[in-house]
């Protein structure tokens, strides 16, 4: 018998021991901070954008915006034009808000009421969209701004 060492043979790590450290690793890389200012910009910019094609100039409702709140847009409660200014100010100021991180909690749970009412009466097959809106407020509104947030600087929770 032959033997090429007199040390016991060394296995390696399990696969699962192996991710655990990766896993980690990547958690120590990606903060909560992090998460919740990659959220915060990328929902607002979702809202903003769309808000933005509603207005002319800096806040002007365009014809079209009223027109579409009057057929595709319709709510069974708010008239079109109550409708239209409503969320036509909302997907500009809590954008804002997010983008800044102040009120972070609170603007996020306004988009996502706004996102369930789009939801619910407006676009119900789009669901897988409207479910990764949810997923990008949810950090938000659990997490908070983060450290990268005015809401930090003013000692806001």
């Amino acid at each position: 018998m032959h033997s090429l060492s007199n040390t016991p043979h060394q296995h390696p790590a399990p696969v699962s021991t192996r991710w655990s450290r990766c896993a980690e690793q990547l958690q120590g890389l990606i903060s909560d901070s992090l998460l919740s200012l990659v959220a915060r910009l990328g929902i607002a910019s979702i809202f903003f954008l769309s808000g933005r094609t509603k207005v002319e100039g800096l806040l002007s409702i365009t014809p079209s915006t009223y027109e579409l709140f009057r057929t595709e847009y319709m709510l069974p409660v708010l008239s079109p034009w109550l409708a239209a200014h409503l969320a036509t100010y909302a997907e500009h100021l809590f954008p804002l808000l997010l983008a800044l991180g102040l009120f972070t909690r609170f603007a996020g749970l306004a988009l996502l009421g706004m996102t369930l009412v789009i939801q619910v009466f407006v676009y119900p097959d789009a669901w897988p969209t409207h479910l990764s809106w949810a997923g990008l407020l949810l950090v938000v509104v659990g997490r908070g701004g983060g450290r990268w947030s005015l809401d930090r600087y003013l000692g806001i929770r």
